[in-house]
């Protein structure tokens, strides 16, 4: 059984409230903005994500990069798990990601967590884009339990979780 009804139909663009920016599924082509966005924070989204990902490493090239995001892509089209890029109106500047992924850890049945550019720390487009995510699973994803990792519990507290079998 999938973690999502067959019948499920993703959204495909989603306006972030009081900003000029939106969400959509990310996409292998979209290395060349992912990449610089990653890299210019990587410092900070590796203190959040990296205990737990090991991502994105110091080393990561951008052909590692544009593999991973081709992973990704395919994955949103099986349904087997979501990265949505924040994006600009022109969709030439990639300013951060949101993750919505299966349960890898018990008492959830999805595991949710997002960043921005460094350069939107403490803005308020930061402050809508975490307005935004959990109004958006409540209302558009046919989830009961989703997990908000990093913002209901920390991510050593996830580790500790016990793992799905």
């Amino acid at each position: 059984m999938s973690w999502l009804p067959d019948d499920f139909v993703h959204p495909v663009r989603v306006p972030v409230p009081a900003t000029p920016f939106h969400l959509r599924p990310i996409r292998e082509a979209d290395a060349a903005i992912d990449y610089p966005a990653v890299m210019g924070s990587r410092e900070r989204l590796f203190e959040i994500f990296g205990p737990a990902w090991g991502w994105p490493a110091a080393t990561m090239t951008y052909e590692a990069d544009r593999v991973d995001l081709l992973r990704h892509e395919k994955e949103i089209a099986a349904h087997e798990s979501f990265n949505y890029a924040l994006l600009d109106e022109e969709e030439t500047v990639l300013l951060g990601c949101v993750y919505i992924d299966p349960p890898e850890r018990t008492g959830a049945d999805a595991e949710i967590s997002w960043w921005v550019v460094d350069e939107l720390v403490g803005t308020a487009a930061e402050r809508a884009l975490d307005a935004l995510v959990p109004e958006w699973i409540a209302a558009d994803w046919p989830l009961r339990q989703p997990r908000f990792v990093g913002r209901d519990l920390t991510w050593q507290e996830w580790l500790a979780l016990p793992p799905l079998d």
